[in-house]
């Protein structure tokens, strides 16, 4: 069986591709590698592997023509993210994605997942499932719940498509990300010992480990498509729905060493605590990781030396990097060179 990744240099991409290859699944890569190809360096001569090096909204639909399964995993990856410029958003989060879904029924692939994210239910009060209204409060969260409503109706007996409502991932990644919660406080705690919580701290928010976000889409690659087809499933476990400031509290208390609480920025606007019962009963999904663990893991990972924070590791730092960068080479550029 082949797999086409879109997004798979990033996040979570880099870290279930090796899982599909280990699996004996061959998989192609598509992305654009806004952040480099060093994340695929661990897969790279694997001779079930290939490198496309495109984007989603023009990518040549051929490369579809022998896949059996689509992760459309290729998004501008958070709220700040999708905020620079709104309109590119919604071209690469919602446009894109749904080019890639309609794409992958033309060509005949089996079954196509969406990387959503729980960020769809914006605020709102008690325990969230997948049946609840939801609340979309930045574009990014808009663009998600706009590819959703439109990838969902071309479902049919021949093409089953499923979307995973994520919720945030946190642990070590090929492309390591330090503006997740998780991670960021582990970060803060590393650098300075103390913990960056954004006001007030009593915001809810679900998390999951990114190795068991790349479970849980192989668990679904893997299910009777009876079970999946049409349907959305929020990823994550009830037992990981924090509210921040007691999860900064857990995250210090689990690395050993003093600490305290920096707070930053206004009131969080967003609120969401989510039921996983649908897909653990559903799909038999449990999540191997806690928070607690993901932690340690990463601050070991930075004790050791073995990531580092970089302007890389800061999505959208990174994105406004490339847009200053790729301006000032325009001024300077003459007859198609700089020097």
């Amino acid at each position: 069986m082949k797999l086409l990744v879109t997004g798979g240099a990033g996040y979570i991409g880099s870290t279930v591709m090796p899982v599909l290859l280990e699996n004996g699944y061959s998989v192609k890569c598509l992305d654009r590698l806004f952040f480099g190809r060093e994340s695929l360096n661990q897969i790279a001569s694997n001779p079930r592997f290939e490198s496309i090096k495109d984007d989603v909204r023009w990518f040549d639909s051929s490369i579809l023509k022998d896949v059996d399964v689509v992760f459309d995993l290729a998004a501008l990856s958070n709220d700040p993210s999708g905020e620079l410029d709104p309109a590119k958003t919604l071209d690469i989060n919602y446009l894109g994605r749904v080019r890639v879904a309609k794409l992958s029924k033309e060509y005949g692939v089996k079954h196509y997942i969406l990387a959503s994210s729980c960020s769809v239910y914006g605020f709102q009060e008690g325990t969230l499932d997948e049946n609840s209204t939801v609340n979309p409060l930045t574009t990014y969260a808009r663009a998600n719940v706009m590819a959703e409503k439109d990838v969902l109706p071309l479902s049919d007996s021949r093409f089953t498509v499923t979307v995973l409502r994520l919720a945030t991932v946190y642990g070590l990644s090929g492309r390591m990300r330090f503006d997740l919660a998780i991670n960021g406080i582990v970060l803060g705690l590393y650098k300075t010992g103390k913990i960056p919580v954004m006001r007030d701290g009593t915001q809810w928010r679900p998390f999951i480990h990114v190795k068991d976000a790349a479970k849980a889409f192989i668990t679904t690659l893997e299910s009777p498509p009876e079970k999946v087809n049409g349907q959305v499933f929020n990823v994550g476990s009830n037992e990981q729905n924090y509210q921040i400031h007691p999860l900064a509290e857990l995250i210090g208390k689990s690395v050993e060493i003093p600490f305290e609480v920096e707070w930053y920025g206004s009131p969080d606007k967003r609120s969401y605590k989510v039921s996983f019962n649908k897909i653990k009963n559903m799909l038999n999904f449990t999540p191997d990781y806690t928070a607690r663990e993901g932690a340690v893991e990463v601050y070991n990972a930075l004790k050791d030396g073995r990531v580092t924070d970089s302007l890389k590791t800061k999505t959208v730092e990174w994105y406004k990097h490339l847009l200053e960068a790729h301006a000032i080479a325009k001024e300077v550029t003459l007859r198609d060179a700089i020097l």
